[in-house]
């Protein structure tokens, strides 16, 4: 099968919900809901109708297509700068420090504190890979595609770019961080709470979290447990991370208390290495690479072949309607 990611498009509406169907939960960038999708998909289509070569308030929504079937069968997201329409918040585990002279004694209290930090940053998020389609690195495809897509406009995105990864959730569909930590101050439960961000922005956190630092000592253990700690579904996405230089700095999810990855945009490994060239010619043979062509709403991207001098094999010019000429960017698989 050939797979090709491209810019989503209106008509991707359902197929994205029917996979947002399927995430169980926890995924605030890609919520079941069709209202806050089509949203999402209008917020996406103008960021990429914009001018704008700065980071700002922009949304770009990626799909990957089988081509042979027409079906969507992934979908990841960027976004060019938090915290502007409302604060970035984030947890930042902290340490408190305590000297008794009586006692002889120094204590060291692990503390969550609310913060933004993160204000400023740009995000790659919301990506899913449909169960029937896990296979082939097309994982490692949607996760990538987002790096050289950032490469080919890298105006448009911040200095610092994170990941946040899905935490803990159990088999009933909550989270056992929001039920010690925030769910006490909210009086709605952790998919609610999770579903009313997805669909209306997290102003309500502003509004009612307690702004004093917790103390994790004084959590139940099933919170202090899964703090930092992604969803089991999310180790290798975390790994993918690690590969491209992100690291986990102690900044955790609000509601799942998930782990927040960061990393210095520029030294991203896909950003960081990409080689901007024009198509030389098309050809076989060459290093295995992923390929991207295209900008804004033309960006495309797939798995294919790149030679040294410039040629790229011919069914990855087809997918990147490329021919000679025409500029691409690449990293090794």
């Amino acid at each position: 099968m050939n797979y090709v990611i491209r810019a989503a498009k209106p008509g991707d509406l359902q197929s994205i919900y029917e996979m947002a169907k399927l995430t169980g939960g926890g995924f605030t960038n890609l919520p079941p809901d069709k209202k806050a999708l089509r949203a999402k998909l209008e917020r996406a289509e103008a960021s990429l109708a914009c001018d704008k070569e700065y980071p700002s308030d922009e949304l770009y929504l990626l799909v990957l297509e089988d081509t042979d079937s027409g079906e969507v069968r992934g979908t990841c997201q960027i976004f060019g700068q938090v915290g502007q329409r409302w604060p970035f918040y984030s947890y930042r585990i902290g340490t408190d420090s305590k000297h008794s002279e009586q006692l002889g004694r120094t204590f060291h209290a692990q503390i969550l504190m609310l913060s933004n930090d993160l204000n400023g940053s740009s995000e790659v998020g919301g990506l899913f890979l449909h169960p029937a389609a896990r296979a082939g690195g097309l994982g490692l495809l949607l996760a990538r595609s987002r790096y050289l897509f950032i490469a080919r406009h890298r105006a448009r995105f911040g200095d610092r770019v994170l990941a946040e990864l899905r935490g803990v959730i159990d088999e009933a569909g909550g989270s056992p961080f929001w039920d010690g930590v925030a769910g006490k101050f909210f009086g709605m439960n952790f998919q609610e709470a999770d579903q009313f961000n997805a669909v209306h922005g997290n102003q309500f956190i502003a509004d009612l979290m307690p702004k004093h630092p917790v103390y994790i000592a004084m959590l139940p253990e099933s919170a202090r447990a899964v703090i930092g700690v992604p969803h089991p579904s999310g180790r290798a996405a975390m790994r993918m991370l690690e590969n491209e230089g992100f690291a986990f700095e102690n900044y955790v999810d609000i509601f799942d208390g998930g782990p927040t990855m960061t990393a210095r945009t520029d030294q991203v490994a896909s950003v960081r290495d990409a080689k901007h060239v024009e198509v030389a010619g098309i050809g076989d043979g060459g290093e295995d690479a992923l390929i991207a062509a295209g900008r804004l709403a033309d960006f495309r991207c797939c798995f294919g072949q790149v030679g040294g001098d410039g040629t790229i094999d011919a069914a990855s010019a087809g997918l990147l309607g490329v021919g000679q000429g025409d500029a691409i960017s690449w990293i090794g698989r």
